[in-house]
This record gives C-alpha cells, sequence and structure tokens, in this order.
C-alpha cells in the first residue's frame, strides 16, 4: 500500500503547482516507462484521455519523493490505433530493456504486443477487454468486460428487458464481446434472456442501417453493440435513423467525455454504459472505505486540476499506482520478474476501481463485483449511478 503519509500529502502536494514538470536537475535520472497508445486513428480519445491520467500519476509521484527519491517519466510512442504499429514500437521500446511497458489502449493491439512479452517486461495493459495467460507477465487493467458485460445484462434482465440483440464489430474489441455475450447468457440466473437478433459489422463500414432495421424487426428490448470509437457512431446514427429507442450498451471505452461532447447530436436516449466502481456516488451508496479514501483522494487532485475523470481514469489510474507502489516497495532497479511478482502478490490494494486481490482475481486483481453500469447525463455533464456492484439496479 502507498505510506499513509504519501496519500496525506497528494492533494497538498499539488495545490498551487504551475507545472507538471519533472525538475530539470533530476530529469537525466528520470527512471522512464514506456507507454504505447493511439494518440491518432479511430481510438486517439481514448489515449489522449490515458496520457493526461498518466501525466498525472507522474507529477504525484515526483511531487511525492519519485521511486526512493528518483523521479518517474512516462514516455509515450503513438500506436495510431493499429496493431501493426504496436508491434513496431513494442520493438523498439524492448531495445532499451523496460523493466515495464504500459498499453495500448484497445485489445487488439495488446494481443499483439503480448507474445513479444511472454518472458518479460512486464506488459500493463490498458485494455479491459485483455485476457492474459495465466502466470504471464502481462496484467490487464480495469473490469473485466467478461464481468461488465455480465453486469449489464444482469440489469436488463432485472429491469425486465429480456430481449436482446447484439451488434458487435468484427475486430478483436467485437469478438471479445461476442464471447462475453454468450458466457453472461450461459449462466443460470440469466435462463429467461433472449437473444433474438445477433448483427455485425466492420468496423471500416460506412452504414450500419441495415442491421439496425433487423434489430428493430426482432423486436428486441435491449442491445449490446461491443465497440470503441468512431465505429460506435454508425451504431449511434443507426438507432436515431431506425427510430430505435431501446437500451442500448457499448464498450466502456465510449466512457469519455469527449466522445459525449463530440456525438451530442446523436447520442441514443437510453445510452447505458458499463463501468468500474470509480465515478462519483455520494448519496447513493457506499464502497469499502479504503476504496473510498482511493477516490477521495484521485478526485481531489483531478479537482484541483480542472479535470473531470471518465473512463480513462479507470483504465490508467490504477494500473499507473500499481505499478509506482511496486517500483517503490522494490526500488528502481528491481527486474521484470520481481515486479511481475509483486503485483501477483498484492491482496488489498485501495484502488479507484475497487480493492484489489490478485491472488482471487489473477492477472487483474478485480472480480464481477467491482462493475456497475450508470448513464450519461448531458444536462450536468456527468456520470449517473444505475446499480449497484454487481449490476442489480439501485
Amino acid at each position: 500500500m502507498l505510506k499513509k503519509a504519501l496519500l496525506a500529502g497528494m492533494v497538498a502536494g499539488l495545490i498551487g503547482a504551475a507545472t507538471l514538470a519533472v525538475p530539470e536537475c533530476l530529469a537525466d535520472d528520470a527512471y522512464e516507462i514506456p507507454v504505447i497508445v493511439p494518440q491518432s486513428g479511430g481510438a486517439s480519445f481514448v489515449g489522449a484521455g490515458q496520457r493526461q491520467y498518466l501525466e498525472l500519476v507522474e507529477a504525484y509521484t515526483n511531487r511525492t519523493g519519485g521511486i526512493r527519491g528518483r523521479p518517474v517519466h512516462f514516455t509515450f510512442y503513438d500506436d495510431q490505433t493499429s496493431p501493426q504499429v504496436a508491434v513496431q514500437l513494442a520493438n523498439q521500446v524492448l531495445a532499451a530493456n523496460p523493466t515495464v511497458v504500459l498499453g495500448s489502449s484497445l485489445v487488439g493491439m495488446c494481443n499483439a504486443m503480448a507474445p513479444l512479452m511472454k518472458n518479460g517486461p512486464v506488459l500493463f495493459c490498458l485494455s479491459p477487454g485483455f485476457h492474459p495467460q495465466p502466470g504471464s507477465y502481462a496484467f490487464s487493467s480495469s473490469t473485466s468486460s467478461l464481468d461488465q458485460v455480465a453486469a449489464a445484462i444482469r440489469y436488463f434482465r432485472e429491469k425486465g428487458w429480456t430481449k436482446l440483440a447484439i451488434l458487435n464489430s468484427t475486430d478483436a474489441s467485437g469478438q471479445d464481446g461476442d464471447r462475453a455475450v454468450m458466457a453472461a447468457l450461459a449462466m443460470p440466473e440469466n435462463k429467461d434472456m433472449q437473444l433474438v437478433e445477433k448483427q455485425s459489422f466492420n468496423p471500416t463500414d460506412v452504414s450500419v442501417s441495415a442491421q439496425m432495421e433487423r434489430i428493430k424487426a426482432s423486436g428486441a428490448t435491449a442491445m449490446i453493440s461491443w465497440t470503441t470509437g468512431a465505429p460506435v457512431a454508425l451504431v449511434f446514427k443507426a438507432m436515431i435513423q431506425a427510430g430505435l429507442d431501446i437500451p442500448l450498451v457499448p464498450t466502456s471505452g465510449n466512457q469519455t467525455f469527449a466522445q459525449m461532447d463530440a456525438y451530442a447530436g446523436f447520442l441514443p436516449k437510453q445510452l447505458i454504459l458499463p463501468s468500474a466502481l470509480w465515478p462519483e456516488h455520494a448519496g447513493l451508496l457506499t464502497l469499502d472505505a479504503r476504496v473510498e479514501k482511493a477516490q477521495r483522494d484521485m478526485y481531489g487532485l483531478f479537482h484541483e486540476r480542472g479535470l473531470k475523470p471518465d473512463n480513462m481514469v479507470a483504465t490508467s489510474w490504477d494500473a499507473g499506482m500499481i505499478v509506482i507502489e511496486a517500483l517503490r516497495e522494490l526500488g528502481p532497479k528491481a527486474s521484470a520478474g520481481q515486479l511481475r511478482d509483486y503485483i501477483a502478490g498484492l491482496t488489498s490494494f485501495a484502488g479507484v476501481n475497487g480493492l484489489y486481490d490478485f491472488k482471487s482475481f489473477p492477472e487483474r486483481g478485480l472480480g464481477p463485483a467491482a462493475s456497475t453500469v450508470v448513464r450519461y447525463d448531458a444536462e450536468i455533464k456527468n456520470w449517473v449511478w444505475l446499480a449497484k456492484p454487481g449490476g442489480d439496479p439501485l
């Protein structure tokens, strides 16, 4: 766990800060952590948010002692939302023998990079849809896409929306969604759920109107469209054009303010987003006291900087803080194997997404109870909880 003194000084250490830069006298000795995320392409808004939040982790770390007195620096590489480019960049950064690499933002890029790091360094993927091999050097951030889909379907069922349609993309994200939906529907509790229509589309398609008409004709009362970024705009527009007004769940990667603003003119009326537990929830419910404190500390930092967290905090904040804690405990000379073993042994790390237990939930640390569902409130421009942890409606 982060030292209490460091946590207590988190907000105070940033008040009045004019810059997030590492002091010049320390910059040459910085502990460098490569981060491969999209800064361009269809998922650029995801990578941009993750970069912003990791830079805040960097600022906090350096203002609270660094890694045993040594500053940390996240170095960012643009994979252009391309698995091929992600592999090229991974080979580039591996030449410097890093202990840990963060990224990428989408499961397709993480799947492409992971084989390159099967014997190290540690790869901490920033996508919930990435499912590392047990005992590997890879970890996945936030709550699992499997648990997110299960929470959404539980919410559907409890609300009486039992006729389900799927419109998933054909890329790695959509394939992961297909598997997650089928796994959730196989659960005994969902025996009354019906899959009434299953459609798909290529992320490069210019329209999904035909698929949407079939879904409308099926009588579906809820829909899942497991895709992230630019392709989800096709789904939103097609729903409006078809006059289809049913609850829609896309991936949690779409839980960003940048996307809500960009798509404000055609957001579905019943847009529901799977989420980890990080959104503010005062007056609705109370989480574990350690998690509540981690969230208060994080929100204090963000509010001080004039920022509002979105899903990019779910996929980057805890991942960055877990790596920083491990390096603080082990020291900057820690090997990839030592770092992997330390993270794999954490059982009570309090993050903003929940209480991490990597022994109970290997390679991720979070289980089904760390997933919920929210909606975007356009009037207050914020996320509103709809369900308890696990997916039961509030």
